[in-house]
């Protein structure tokens, strides 16, 4: 059952314990996540990048939301693009967490804010400073309340 190439690789036995030829195979397994470097490196997605950077969503990698990275710039066709509420709600639903920086966050109640919508109708998730975004849609009336 054990591998032949299973077995310590090295001086030390705590870290060189391994199957040898994971190496190969590690080193053959494509990258999946590979960055904003790689969105903007190609020029294609410069603006969204720029917006991105400039917003609370920075710390917020293109692939959590775009899916991975894989194949792509090569094939443009293997990266999705999720417009649905469930990939925004996922982190903008409401969760009590007072003792974290999590309560600081903009929530909604998926319930009942605008529930016919996707997200995207209205915001623009790689700009997403709620205050300097021009707001459209829904939430042009209630302008001064959102202040």
């Amino acid at each position: 059952m054990v591998p032949s190439d299973f077995g310590t690789h090295g001086k030390s036995f705590t870290y060189n314990y391994y199957r040898l030829g994971n190496i190969d195979e590690w080193k053959a397994f494509e990258v999946k996540y590979k960055g904003k470097e790689t969105c903007s490196g190609e020029k294609c997605h410069n603006k969204n990048i720029e917006e991105n950077l400039s917003s609370h969503h920075k710390v917020v990698e293109c692939e959590n939301c775009h899916g991975p990275n894989l194949g792509h710039p090569d094939d443009p066709k293997k990266l999705p693009i999720d417009r649905g509420r469930d990939l925004c709600i996922r982190c903008h639903g409401y969760l009590p967490y007072p003792d974290n920086r999590r309560s600081e966050m903009r929530t909604i109640d998926p319930q009942k804010h605008y529930i016919d919508k996707e997200c995207s109708e209205c915001h623009n998730p790689h700009k997403s400073n709620f205050f300097i975004e021009v707001l459209r849609g829904p939430h042009k009336s209630r302008l001064k309340e959102i202040r």
